[in-house]
Order: C-alpha cells, then sequence, then structure tokens
C-alpha cells in the first residue's frame, strides 16, 4: 500500500490523507478564546485574584484573528493550486509570465512550509502545555539534505501537489532537483543529527536541535586536472524558504576581555540570531524545531567612520561579526583558524544555553499556581532539561552553563554544580586521540578567559577527588586532568564532557568497549556506570523512502503495508522469500533501474559511460581520510587494472566480472595527504577508462561535492560497498547502515557497525577481511621491525605508481613512502592480501545472480536493528529518562486543550 493518490480519468485527485491528518473545512486547531477562558472560570483552575486580570489579557487579543488562525489549510488540489498561486504572485512577485521552474519551485516550498508551520506553532503549543522534560540536541553540524520532498512525504501529501503541479505544467520531479543541499554538514556526524531529529519528530518527543547557520557551508568540491578545489558553497544564493529568521529572538555573546571573581568585562560582542527550521514527523502532527543561530554585530554601521571617509571601517564590525557564522569547519592550520573554530563553538553554545533558560524560566512560571508570588526552583532544572552533547565540539557549553548559573542567576558553586551534571550527556564519535579536541591554554584564555577559570575550579574539585580515591597516584591525577601538561598546556574538551556528564556513550559496542577499556579507562574506574553504548542508526523515510520507493512498494507488496517504515524490525519477514527465484527477479529488477538511473548521471555530469546491465558497481564513498583507507582501495585498482592488461595480451578476458568503482568524498582543507589521494584516484581513473585493451571491464570514476542528494542516487545503485577502515578506528559508520539496508553487500573490516551488521544479517552475506581490532597492536609493532613491503604484488603496484604510469611521480611519493612497513600505521599492506581475496569472492559470487539476489534480500532483511528510532528510544530510556507525548491532534480541541495561565510564545 503506498501513500500516493491517484487519479482516474485525468480528474483532480481527492484527498486521501490517513486518519492523523483528516483533513475536514473548517476543523478547529485550537479551542475558541471565549470557550476555552469560561471553562477555567468554571472549573476554578485560576485563583480569584487573577481572573479578572486573565480575562482581560484574554480579551484584549484578537477574537477574529484567533478565529481565523483556528483552521487548517486544505490539501485538496484546486487548493494547493490556488496557495502555489498565491506565493508565486504575493511572495515572489513574478507574474504569469516568469513563472520558471526555479520560480514553481519556491512557490511550492513556501505552501508546504506553510502545512508545517501550522503544525510546528500546534507542537510548540503543546510542548508548553506539557511543561514536561524536553530533550536539546546539540550539533556543530546538521546534513539535513533536501527538504521539500521530505516533507511532502511525511506529510503525506505529495500525491496532491504531484497533480496540482501537473495541471499547472511543471513535474514534481524536476521541482525536486531545483532545491539546493542546505550547507549545514558535511559528514557522518552532521547526517546522523538529522537523522536523530526525524526520528525525535516522528515518535512524537518532545525535543529541539540547535547549531549553526553557516553562510557557505564548509565548501562546494571541484576536480581540477584531478585536485580538489574548494570554492564557497553558495547554498543560499536564492535564499531558503524552509527558515524563520526570528529577528526578536537574538542573545550577546562575548569573546575576549578580562575576567576577575564573577565579572567579565570588555572583549567583543556580538549577537546571536536565531533561525528557526520545522522538522516534520513521519505520519504524526508532531513538528519539532532545529535553531540555528546566525551571527551579526551588535553596531550596525559604523556612521562616523563613513563619514570620515573610511569606508571599510564603516563595516568592519559587521564583517568581523559574520565571519563566525560564515563557514563550517574553517581551516585551523593557522591560529586563526583555531580561534575562529573555538569562537563558533562557543558561539552556538551560549546562545543555546541563554535560550534554554529562557524557556524554563518561562514555562515554570506560566506551570505556577500562583505567578504573582512565584519564585523559580531551579533544582527543577535536570528535570525539565536535557542536554545532549553530539561529540566535542559542544562541550564548552559546559562551562558556559556553570557562567550563567554562577554570573548571572547568582547560584553558588554546589548548587550550579549539580544542575549541570544532571543536565548533560556527552556522545563520542572517535578513537583516534588526536581527533579529541584540545584547545591550548594560551588561545582559550585570550578567547573565553572567564571559562578558563571556571575550567580550573572544575579541574581543581576533579582532582581533589581522584586524590582521595588515589591517594599519591601523580601519573593517573596527569591522566584524568582536564588540563593536559604533556608539552603545550592545553583543555582537554573530552575530558571535561566527561568529568561533568551524567552519561557518556559510544556509537557501537565495539566502539564502546573501546573507550571504556582503552581510551579512557581510568575514567571508567573512576566513574563506574557512567559509560554506556547507543548503537547509530539512519532514518528509514530518508534511507528507504525518499530514495529507493521502487525497493519500499516491492516489499510492501510482500509485507502487505509500508508499515515498516516506522517499525523496521518487520523486515524481517523478508527472509522466508530470499529464495523465491520471482521474488529475486523483482528484486534485481529494482537494483538494475536503480543502477541505469546512476549511469545516467555518471555521463550527463562525470563524462563516464557505463553498463549498468551487467557491470557490478563497486561504492566507496565517504570523507576522505587515511583510516577509512580510500587509498588501499585504489591500490587494489591498480593491481586489478595491471591484472587485466595481463590477461588482455593473453586474450583472455572471457569470464572477468565488469566492474564500475565509484568513489566520492571530500578531503578538509588542511588534509594534503587525503587530497593527494583524490589526486591518485582521478589519475587512475584517467588512465583506466581510455585503454581500449581492457575492453571496458573496468571503469573508475570520482564523483565531485558528494552530498546528502548525491548519496541518495548512489545508495540504492550500488551491488557492494566499501567499509574498510582499519579494525578499531571507526566508531560506528552510517554510510554502511544505508548500503545495507538498499540492499548492497558490504565488502569490510570488523569494525564500527560493521561487527553488529553482520551480528544481525549474517557472516556469509557480508564480505569480511583483513585484521581484528585486538590484533591490530600487535601487528604495528611488527611493521616497525620490517624493512621492505612484504606483500610482492602491493610492491609490484608502488612501482607501477613510482614509474609515472598515472602521471608525474612525484606527486605521488608521499603516498608510495606511506606504504613502507614502519610508517604504515593504517596497515594497509597488512590487510592488502585479504582484501585481494575478499574482491575475489565478490566476483564468483556475483556471477550468480540468483545467490547474490538472495544475500541482497537477507542483507535488508536483518536491518531492522539500525533504525534511529531504535537509538532515539535508548538515548530517551536510557540517558535522557524521557517518553513520547501525545502528538498535537488535527481534530476539534475544544474538549481536551487548554491553554496555558500566559499567552503562548512558541519563540
Amino acid at each position: 500500500m503506498t501513500s500516493h493518490d491517484s487519479a482516474s480519468n485525468g480528474a483532480p485527485l481527492k484527498d486521501k490523507k490517513i486518519a492523523f491528518l483528516s483533513q475536514k473545512p473548517q476543523t478547529h486547531r485550537f479551542p475558541s478564546k471565549s470557550n476555552l477562558l469560561q471553562k477555567h472560570l468554571r472549573s476554578g483552575s485560576f485563583s480569584d485574584s487573577s481572573q479578572e486580570l486573565l480575562q482581560q489579557q484574554q480579551l484584549a487579543k484578537s477574537t477574529k484573528l484567533w478565529d481565523l488562525m483556528s483552521t487548517y489549510l486544505e490539501n485538496d488540489v484546486p487548493s494547493i493550486e490556488q496557495q502555489i498561486s498565491d506565493h508565486m504572485e504575493y511572495t515572489l512577485a513574478r507574474d504569469r509570465g516568469q513563472f520558471d521552474e526555479l520560480g514553481a519551485y519556491q512557490a511550492t516550498a513556501h505552501s508546504v512550509r506553510d502545512r508545517l508551520l501550522e503544525y510546528w506553532n500546534d507542537t510548540n503549543f503543546r510542548f508548553h502545555e506539557l511543561n514536561q522534560k524536553q530533550v536539546y540536541y546539540l550539533s556543530i553540524e546538521f546534513l539535513l539534505g533536501r527538504t521539500l520532498q521530505n516533507a511532502l512525504l511525511n506529510l503525506n501529501i505529495e500525491g496532491n501537489y504531484a497533480q496540482a503541479l501537473k495541471e499547472l505544467g511543471f513535474n514534481l520531479e524536476d521541482l525536486y532537483e531545483q532545491e539546493l543541499d542546505a550547507g549545514l554538514g558535511n559528514g557522518g556526524l552532521g547526517r546522523l543529527a538529522a537523522c536523530f531529529l526525524d526520528s525525535l519528530a516522528s515518535q512524537n518527543y518532545i525535543a529541539w536541535g540547535y547549531g549553526i547557520r553557516y553562510t557557505y557551508g564548509m565548501f562546494r568540491q571541484e576536480i581540477f586536472q584531478g585536485w580538489q578545489a574548494e570554492i564557497p558553497d553558495l547554498w543560499l544564493k536564492y535564499g531558503n524558504p524552509w527558515e524563520i529568521t526570528r529577528f526578536d529572538v537574538k542573545y550577546p555573546v562575548r569573546f575576549y576581555g578580562s575576567s576577575y571573581g564573577t565579572n567579565w568585562d570588555g572583549g567583543e560582542t556580538v549577537f546571536a540570531v536565531a533561525n528557526d527550521n520545522p522538522i516534520p514527523g513521519f505520519r504524526t502532527t508532531n513538528t519539532i524545531n532545529l535553531r540555528l543561530w546566525s551571527s551579526e554585530p551588535t553596531t550596525e554601521f559604523d556612521l562616523s567612520s563613513f563619514n570620515d571617509g573610511n569606508y571599510y571601517k564603516a563595516i568592519e564590525r559587521r564583517q568581523q561579526a559574520e565571519t563566525i557564522s560564515s563557514v563550517l569547519y574553517p581551516n585551523d592550520n593557522s591560529y586563526e583558524g583555531k580561534e575562529l573554530r573555538l569562537k563558533q563553538q562557543y558561539f552556538f553554545c551560549s546562545a543555546t544555553l541563554q535560550d534554554v533558560i529562557r524557556r524554563f524560566k518561562k514555562r515554570s512560571k506560566a506551570a505556577a499556581a500562583d505567578t504573582k508570588s512565584f519564585k523559580l526552583d531551579w533544582t527543577q532544572f535536570s528535570e525539565k532539561v536535557a542536554v545532549q552533547l553530539n561529540d566535542t565540539h559542544p562541550t564548552i557549553s559546559v562551562a558556559e552553563l556553570f557562567r550563567l548559573l554562577l554570573d548571572e542567576e547568582k547560584l553558588s558553586w554546589e548548587e550550579a554544580d549539580a544542575i549541570v551534571k544532571k543536565t548533560f550527556a556527552y556522545t563520542n564519535h572517535t578513537v583516534l586521540p588526536e581527533a579529541l579536541e584540545k584547545w591550548s591554554i594560551p588561545l582559550f584564555k585570550t578567547v573565553l578567559p572567564r571559562h578558563l577559570h571556571i575550567i580550573y575550579e572544575i579541574n581543581r574539585r576533579h582532582m581533589e577527588q581522584v586524590a582521595a580515591k588515589h591517594p599519591g597516584n601523580e601519573t593517573l591525577m596527569r591522566e584524568l586532568s582536564i588540563i593536559d601538561e604533556n608539552g603545550q598546556k592545553a583543555v582537554r574538551m573530552a575530558h571535561l564532557a566527561i568529568v561533568c556528564s551524567h552519561h557518556v556513550n559510544g556509537v557501537a559496542e565495539i566502539h564502546s568497549e573501546i573507550i571504556k577499556n582503552e581510551l579512557f579507562k581510568d575514567f571508567n574506574d573512576l566513574f563506574p556506570g557512567k559509560f554506556t553504548n547507543v548503537t547509530n542508526g539512519i532514518t528509514p523515510r530518508r534511507w528507504l523512502y525518499n530514495c529507493n520507493r521502487p525497493l519500499v512498494k516491492l516489499i510492501a507488496s510482500k509485507l502487505g503495508s509500508d508499515d515498516f517504515l516506522q517499525n523496521l524490525d518487520k523486515l524481517q519477514t523478508l527472509r522466508k522469500y530470499a529464495d523465491d527465484a520471482q521474488f529475486q527477479r523483482d528484486w534485481m529488477n529494482v537494483k538494475l533501474a536503480a543502477k541505469k538511473r546512476l549511469a545516467q548521471y555518471l555521463r550527463e555530469y562525470c563524462n563516464v559511460d557505463v553498463d549498468a546491465t551487467k557491470a557490478l558497481f563497486d561504492v566507496h564513498v565517504k570523507r576522505i581520510h587515511e583510516y577509512k583507507r580510500q587509498y588501499l582501495n585504489i591500490l587494489k585498482v591498480i593491481y586489478n587494472y595491471n591484472e587485466l592488461r595481463r590477461r588482455a595480451a593473453k586474450n583472455d578476458l572471457g569470464n572477468e566480472v565488469p566492474k564500475v568503482v565509484i568513489f566520492a568524498g571530500k578531503a578538509a582543507p588542511g588534509y594534503f595527504r587525503a587530497k593527494l589521494v583524490i589526486k591518485l584516484i582521478n589519475s587512475v581513473a584517467e588512465r583506466i577508462n581510455s585503454d581500449r585493451s581492457i575492453k571496458g571491464l573496468l571503469k573508475v570514476v570520482f564523483m565531485p561535492n558528494y552530498n546528502v542528494s548525491l548519496a541518495e542516487v548512489i545508495i540504492p545503485a550500488s551491488d557492494i560497498s566499501q567499509h574498510i577502515s582499519t579494525a578499531g578506528t571507526e566508531a560506528s559508520g552510517t554510510s554502511n547502515m544505508k548500503f545495507a539496508l538498499n540492499g548492497g553487500l558490504i565488502v569490510g573490516t570488523l569494525d564500527g557497525a560493521n561487527i553488529e551488521i553482520r551480528d544481525e544479517i549474517g557472516h556469509e552475506n557480508m564480505f569480511i577481511f583483513g585484521l581484528t581490532a585486538d590484533k591490530v597492536e600487535e601487528n604495528r609493532k611488527l611493521c616497525r621491525t620490517q624493512e621492505k613491503i612484504q606483500d610482492s604484488r602491493l610492491q609490484e603496484t608502488v612501482n607501477l605508481i613510482r614509474s609515472g604510469e598515472f602521471g608525474d611521480p612525484s606527486y605521488f611519493g608521499e603516498l608510495c613512502d606511506a606504504l613502507f612497513p614502519p610508517k604504515d600505521f593504517y596497515l594497509l599492506g597488512t590487510d592488502f592480501a585479504s582484501y585481494l581475496d575478499a574482491s575475489k569472492e565478490v566476483d564468483r559470487v556475483y556471477a550468480n545472480q540468483a545467490a547474490w539476489a538472495k544475500k541482497s534480500i537477507l542483507s535488508t532483511a536483518g536491518m531492522g536493528k539500525f533504525t534511529s528510532d531504535r537509538s532515539i528510544r535508548d538515548y530517551a530510556e536510557n540517558i535522557w529518562g524521557v517518553k513520547p507525548s501525545q502528538p498535537p491532534k488535527e481534530a476539534v480541541r475544544t474538549t481536551t486543550t487548554s491553554q496555558p495561565a500566559s499567552p503562548l510564545d512558541s519563540r
């Protein structure tokens, strides 16, 4: 059963929205003011002393305006057409002759946003009314992808919109392509945050997300002569129809200056301005908020400097302020880059906590029986607020909440300490020590002098606790100290987060064991029970329903409905169809259609022709990093290419499986070795793709500017995907989950979530190779004793690179040198042989399409555990202590809903 409406004989579609969105003309969104007031007065829920004042407040509001806002927009086709037309004329100021695809997209987006805002306002009303504990999810990035399709599907109105636009002369699928991906994230961290927001909304949790509204994203990646080139990501060049800028919600954020006692004076102050983005739940009216902060100066324009002819100085403050929210992850190879990153992190954390405190105060007062004698009870803060730190970037929030409670609210240290440690929870996303953020003391003291004093005091008390449990153990105290004194003194942000959080979680079972038993073993011993695991997950709405509708329809035909999109465990039923020959054929036909779509993209945008009907699509798409080992993959490709040439010379290519090897991903601007890997991939691709002797049996493509929308094209089309990090280095990974959910088989090491995926879908349905995590260190020690590359095939491959076969060998000397065993930290040489064996096994199995189809079906069938819905339930039950709430009702509410004692403020 699909959620699409259908038309017959060209008649306009009838609105067939399911129960949660049942729509009737004049359906009331809120109780009428007069009835609501009379209800409260009759029930005696307001004290006599406040009744007159309340009547005055309520009657002062416009009854007419309230009534006008008490009904929902209708979703029948004629109404949608009229609303799109109205936005085209009144929002975009376009006439009928300017109705192009971009304008149609923008007008359509505004009309959909109108519907989101109805539920968004009702949801905030509901949150305010319930006054229950709310989750605040803090992340430096949110990789949302496009919004239009996701919103239409979640609201269950895509069918009517498609018909309305068709009658207006447009194709909805074409309009989807007009939307630019939001430049608010880069990799797995941001995409996980976006999946979590979807699951929070879809499961009716009371939650908001907080981050930064980046003007230029991270960067747009282009390839120039094989090299990565970074250009600004102008994702806002046509505006953003989905956001609501709250010019009345802004907070001052201070940097620099001097600190003494609880005073912090001088320095530089900017404003953080709120930009709200509605996040709709799937088949629920619950629509939560993603609040993103943009920076602006406290002084708009220096008119005196302008009048003196100093035009640049007149706008200098604006430029300095706006720099803070300009770019995600500015290059931190320089002092200035590090300074900007620290300012970014504090900027969004300070604004967020000021906002959270304001909302706590407002709701607490609204819930009080007697607002006149109301006194705020700060012990209730952690009962109403749960803050989740998504990695170390938001950790400065800990010190900022201390500052706000101590300096602004005048609480004692003991009171503030109790609140902070019951409020925060911290998710660790890396086992690489160099990736755990540290800030040098001189930099920290310059930018945030007050916070350094607070951190010193946190650390002093922490060290007293350690000394009391382990007297005289100075080595342990150095290891557990928040201040790193090995070399240049620095603040260890992960240590700060651990000390001041009530829970610390890893994101896969192996990762959590590593941080408990290796990375943070001493902390785990000091704080028993604090460390836990929450395995990551992905939202099946985005990563199945949005991107692979044909597969959803096929699965629904066997399961009887698409309810599995809300309960992914139901996919287990597919196991009984894995040997069904017809189902296997249908399954592979869906895969072939997706491969043809990707092949068309490669032809149009990458100028590479591939045969989707015959070739195996081998995909390796993720952030470019040494531990993710894209270099190992391209070394395998080079070796296989050389083998193909040998066989071609003997006219022995008859049984070869054709392959298309697809790479995509960005390297950090300052990460030169990762950029070298991109250059090598493109150089190898140029050589292989032009070699006619191998008869097109191997093609290599690097797809630039990898983002969510590109992933939605690639992932359904993969036959295999590569997840080949050195064992013990990948925290979890979520792209492995996306590919496996879509029936793409995994080639991988026993690392991150690969281990749990293997346990769920079966070892026989993956291609596992390489060392296990417990063998890594001893092999590193062994490599340090070796004076040459041990595998002759790898040495041959390196020689081919050094020979100039793939362009100027001087470019790649550093990469080749990195394979010398004592330098081979990520053990590419050690895993090379077993990686080649896994590749041969892939070819062997792929030659039997029925066996391949069975593995693919079983892969999808076993992915129930890896939904972000389950991840969020784990957080809610085991870390946050929250439960789902009843979503706002779209039916008449006069019998069930009451208005808070104070007027609703959705801010």
